[in-house]
């Protein structure tokens, strides 16, 4: 389905900024909708309707009530009718006055209220807000007649183009609604209404005495949100703090009428609850990269104790090997060490693919240069992923670096070592060639006695469940070996995850 600025785009004559006013309006709806008890539809004129078939409105948006039942069930974003079926709504467009009247409703088979009100963006009508209004329960209550009049008065800024304000932004999730409680005050801030839940969060921050008549800011809370939107007749939003467990998050937002600040609507929301968990998740991430900071110093640990046991030892044989258990232990630590940086499951393999190469390029000891150099990057990649990989990709380089050119051709010529890596539908693929000496005749894989090659090999396929081929490269091609690796992956960037499957 398209989107409102896509439906704008394609279906109708709105500019930029015009687009852009009605979708902060589409933001901040939800608000009007709990104030009217109303199901809210934004009509906009069609450019160009078909011939014969008259001037036509389609539908930008559609928000129902979240203190009412709707009376639409069904989706009408994008659909078009005709000028002369919505005569009030259009009527409302051409006069550019709030325009009341009524509709037959299907569903309750009865006609129901409806009231047309110009959206006018600087000094032009360019759009309608239709409100469709249900049957309210009995008489309505002091608290609903205050919640319409406030809805009477934003009606009135959305025809004047003072509502929504051009520089707020839009709604997050945890900003208050009207039921999580509502306070309404007179232009000089004094509380004329306060609704239960709004007391409630009121007695949470420690104030008892009851908030009618008083001044808002002058009921004992360190906040001045009031003041400020009053005085500058722009929106603030301002969480209050009364002790360190007991956060209430406030949305004050001023009532204009002609260009002059006439009160104000109070939201507030208590989110200590939020918070607590906010500071639970972030204890936990302190808590995981702490984890991860201790291994790595436990893996730099061991790798030093392998290094000084090689020093130690005479037979050379044993030195290799220690030292080749010491680099492998080292590539972990670099997975550990990039997450004690970062929270979250993810690392970002460019970093461990710039720490492969450097230490790749520590350990050449022939008088041949040898040159890597990388093309492509997997971005952020699962730790249970990134850390056998990293090994993999670390025997690769050291096979490249140790056996690749070792007499081939002029000493003094350059080695060459290219890996490339992309990430494509779900599934990580990396390769690293050579342009030394190539594979020996009837080489395989499976049949290696190379202690570094059978961990590549059982790394990819049994842990990661992935492909590998290694393979000869021709002279025409510019000779040496290939080997590729295809790693399956859960893509987190995919609106489609690809789950990971055995090949």
């Amino acid at each position: 389905m398209a989107t409102p600025s896509e439906l704008a785009r394609l279906r109708t004559e709105l500019d930029q900024h015009q687009t852009e006013h009605l979708q902060r309006l589409l933001g901040s709806w939800s608000l009007l909708a709990d104030l009217s008890f109303s199901d809210l539809l934004l009509v906009v004129p069609v450019a160009a309707p078909p011939p014969g078939t008259g001037a036509q409105l389609v539908v930008l948006g559609q928000v129902r009530p979240n203190n009412r039942s709707t009376l639409i069930s069904q989706d009408l974003v994008g659909q078009t009718v005709s000028e002369r079926r919505w005569d009030l709504a259009a009527e409302a467009l051409h006069s550019g006055r709030l325009v009341k009247g009524s509709m037959f409703d299907t569903e309750l088979d009865e006609a129901v209220p409806v009231w047309n009100v110009p959206v006018r963006h600087r000094s032009e009508v360019i759009g309608v807000l239709v409100r469709i209004q249900g049957p309210l329960r009995g008489t309505a209550s002091m608290y609903e007649r205050t919640y319409l009049d406030v809805f009477e008065r934003f009606c009135t800024m959305i025809s004047e183009s003072t509502f929504p304000f051009h520089d707020e932004e839009v709604a997050a999730e945890e900003t208050p609604r009207v039921g999580d409680g509502a306070i309404v005050v007179d232009g000089e801030g004094r509380v004329e209404l306060a609704t239960p839940n709004a007391i409630n969060a009121l007695h949470r921050l420690g104030i008892f005495s009851p908030p009618d008549g008083s001044r808002f800011d002058g009921l004992g809370i360190d906040a001045h949100l009031v003041s400020m939107a009053l005085e500058s007749g722009r929106p603030v939003v301002e969480e209050i703090e009364r002790r360190p467990d007991v956060s209430v998050l406030a949305h004050c937002v001023p009532l204009l009428e002609s260009g002059q600040v006439t009160g104000a609507l109070i939201l507030l929301r208590d989110v200590t609850d939020l918070r607590r968990l906010d500071r639970l998740v972030l204890s936990k991430d302190q808590a995981i990269r702490e984890v991860h900071h201790r291994v790595k110093n436990n893996l730099q640990t061991i790798s030093a104790l392998l290094r000084l046991q090689a020093r130690r030892t005479d037979d050379d044989h044993g030195r290799q090997a220690l030292l080749e258990a010491e680099r492998r232990i080292r590539s972990i630590a670099i997975v550990h060490e990039i997450l004690s940086r970062e929270p979250g499951d993810d690392v970002e393999f460019s970093e461990i693919v710039i720490a492969l190469v450097q230490m790749a390029e520590d350990s050449v000891v022939t008088g041949r240069p040898v040159e890597i150099t990388v093309i492509g990057n997997l971005a952020e990649v699962p730790a249970d992923i990134a850390t056998p990989l990293a090994v993999a990709l670390a025997e690769l380089l050291q096979n490249a670096v140790e056996h690749a050119f070792v007499g081939h051709g002029d000493e003094h010529a350059v080695g060459h070592i290219g890996m490339r890596l992309r990430r494509e539908r779900g599934m990580l693929y990396a390769e690293v060639r050579d342009n030394g000496l190539g594979l020996p005749e009837g080489f395989s894989i499976d049949a290696s006695s190379s202690l570094g090659l059978s961990i590549v090999r059982d790394l990819i396929s049994t842990q990661l469940e992935g492909k590998m081929e290694m393979t000869s490269v021709r002279a025409d091609q510019g000779g040496g070996t290939l080997v590729s690796l295809e790693v399956p992956v859960i893509d987190r960037r995919s609106p489609h995850p690809t789950a990971r499957a055995k090949t």
